[in-house]
């Protein structure tokens, strides 16, 4: 690839930027939600490009590249609300395989500055020129530069009912869904947004499935899940259209205060399945006690047999 020589360049010094979380993600009170908490570290990456001269529109429209998150790993570590001011400080860590490694610190006021969340992200820029003439890809940004996003893996075989194979020995849910174009961005591909979507849906249908409503849950006891940690990786692209298949399987339950469940999204190419993203998630539950407040509780009998596996009742 050749460098233009007016391009700027992509600097490794940290960036600070203000946010707010859209209203959208306080579905509980006035507590923003582990999806929007990851839209927020998301909007800070996009500021950090745009501050070190390369904003995501101009490298699609100059240079044919597709800025994308390929992997997330956010740990919450304080409760972030709906008129908050989260201050977003962005420092890059180095670039590897083909990705820009970045982590995020998320701080709210509380009386003064405390951290909201923590985060380390994956940035590539995907080549896809669309067939249109386009600007030589920078030099600088040729290491993060890639032709298809993810590390691809061999498919597995399909067979007459996938999610049934996905599932077998597992305390999980599975599910089918074609993936909309408002799943995807650059008019072909699922982005990063879309997988946490599904990854936030996961435990909504997991817990109906076994007759123990989120609705339910909070009209009978007041308890709301609550997210500690979600990471979504991106192994390979799945596209506009295509039925993603998604299992959700809960790993590990600790004490009777967390549990981490495991979701893997693949689609059916070629007759085997290819999987195109990997998470994973750690719920606790806490008690609404008031429009302002509300407490970690420890997981009650019911609760423990939909996470082990012996039903709701």
């Amino acid at each position: 690839m050749t460098a233009t020589a007016t391009a700027p360049q992509l600097p490794m010094d940290a960036t600070t930027l203000e946010l707010r979380p859209r209203y959208e993600g306080a579905n509980i009170g006035t507590w923003i939600g582990f999806k929007h908490v990851n839209y927020l570290v998301e909007e800070a990456v996009l500021g950090h490009l745009r501050a070190c001269g390369h904003p995501a529109g101009r490298l699609h429209e100059r240079y044919g590249l597709g800025a994308d998150l390929v992997d997330l790993n956010t740990k919450i570590l304080n409760v972030s609300q709906v008129d908050d001011v989260v201050t977003a400080k962005v420092r890059p860590v180095g670039v590897e395989s083909g990705r820009l490694r970045l982590a995020v610190d998320l701080m709210v006021d509380r009386d003064g500055p405390v951290r909201a969340a923590r985060a380390t992200a994956g940035l590539s820029l995907r080549l896809d020129p669309g067939g249109w003439p386009a600007d030589p890809v920078p030099d600088e940004l040729a290491p993060i530069t890639v032709d298809r996003l993810g590390r691809p893996e061999p498919p597995l075989a399909a067979g007459a009912d996938p999610l049934a194979g996905l599932l077998a020995g597992h305390n999980g849910f599975g599910w089918v869904a074609r993936m909309p174009y408002y799943y995807c961005h650059f008019s072909e591909r699922v982005q990063m947004s879309g997988y946490l979507r599904h990854l936030e849906a996961a435990l909504d249908l997991f817990m109906a499935d076994r007759d123990a409503s989120i609705a339910g849950m909070l009209a009978e006891q007041s308890w709301i899940p609550v997210v500690h940690h979600s990471s979504v990786s991106i192994v390979d692209e799945a596209r506009m259209e295509e039925d993603l298949y998604t299992v959700f399987v809960v790993e590990d339950v600790f004490k009777r205060l967390t549990f981490t469940a495991r979701m893997d999204c693949y689609v059916r190419r070629d007759g085997g399945l290819v999987r195109t993203a990997t998470g994973r998630i750690t719920h606790g539950w806490a008690a609404i006690e008031g429009r302002r407040s509300w407490r970690l509780v420890a997981f009650d009998d019911r609760l423990m047999r939909v996470l082990t596996g012996g039903g709701s009742r």
